[in-house]
């Protein structure tokens, strides 16, 4: 398990830069993430994007290399063409940049060229905290508002096909407010079903439990009082929360109360896609760029 970003990217470092797309790149702090990826080779990018501005703001940001850029001024055009280089081969991962998130993702699931799977798009969230021995995983509080069960299927399975990739086998917390099931509480009898499923043989490699409560899942000391016998409490690496304001409340407490470093990938399609917020740091975008080099790389080694 990673502790922190500095191991990611010295494990990424070793699988060899990646050819990455990325649609409508005329976008500073993008450009700025994708030229420190460069740098410290993990990639090997592809602009595509209105030409002039690019090369405007990569003088501004002294980047200097000598990189492809496919030139188109209309950035849904720009989607999809940085998409179909992934679906052609050309690249293995895909980046937005300054194009409407919802357009970018229809170009993602266009039927001729896009990087359908069947199964649901959902984000996956990694927090750096100080307090914690390990990174932490959350999904999905980033594109599913209301996920049904069989939708949270899909979610956990992206996520912990993708933790497997990183070379993972995850301990996985169901959330839920607290470990009773009841009718009253449809999360919790989600949770259940969802763990019910693990026993039957119906995801990845991990340990899945739920419903269980946050504090039990951070803490054996909470479990042990509570009276919970758990696997996974205190050694938690990803959280299944409910519904997207559960996971973005929990995400944005732990950058503004806990310090903690986030990185983002959207799942789900047939290649790792970095697709964060225009507000997003450089920091977070590079972050995020290793983390979608890792998921890719690690199993596709040799």
């Amino acid at each position: 398990m990673y502790q922190n970003y500095q191991q990611v990217f010295k494990q990424a470092k070793l699988i060899g830069p990646l050819t990455l797309s990325v649609a409508a790149a005329q976008d500073k702090e993008v450009l700025s993430a994708v030229k420190s990826a460069q740098e410290a080779g993990l990639i090997r990018p592809i602009l595509v994007g209105d030409q002039a501005q690019i090369r405007s703001l990569m003088q501004a940001i002294a980047f200097h290399a000598e990189v492809p850029i496919v030139h188109e001024t209309d950035p849904d055009a720009a989607a999809l063409k940085a998409v179909e280089l992934v679906y052609d081969g050309k690249a293995q991962l895909l980046m937005k940049g300054h194009v409407n998130s919802s357009n970018f993702l229809k170009a993602v699931l266009n039927r001729k060229t896009g990087l359908r799977t069947g199964r649901l798009l959902s984000h996956l969230a990694c927090f750096e905290l100080e307090s914690r021995s390990k990174l932490l995983f959350v999904t999905d509080g980033g594109m599913n508002v209301q996920p049904s069960l069989a939708e949270k299927k899909d979610i956990l399975t992206n996520a912990m096909l993708a933790l497997n990739a990183m070379g993972i086998v995850p301990n996985v917390a169901v959330l839920a407010a607290n470990e009773t099931v009841s009718a009253k509480m449809p999360a919790t009898m989600d949770a259940q079903a969802l763990t019910e499923a693990y026993l039957n043989g119906q995801f990845p490699l991990g340990i899945v439990e739920g419903p269980i409560a946050f504090d039990v899942a951070v803490s054996r000391e909470a479990a042990g009082q509570k009276h919970i016998d758990s696997k996974v409490a205190g050694r938690v690496d990803l959280m299944l929360v409910p519904n997207i304001e559960t996971g973005n409340v929990l995400g944005k407490a732990l950058i503004f109360y806990g310090q903690g470093k986030m990185a983002g990938l959207v799942l789900g399609a047939s290649r790792p896609i970095v697709m964060t917020s225009r507000a997003e740091s450089a920091e977070g975008k590079l972050n995020s760029i290793a983390l979608a080099c890792l998921s890719y790389g690690m199993q596709n080694q040799g």
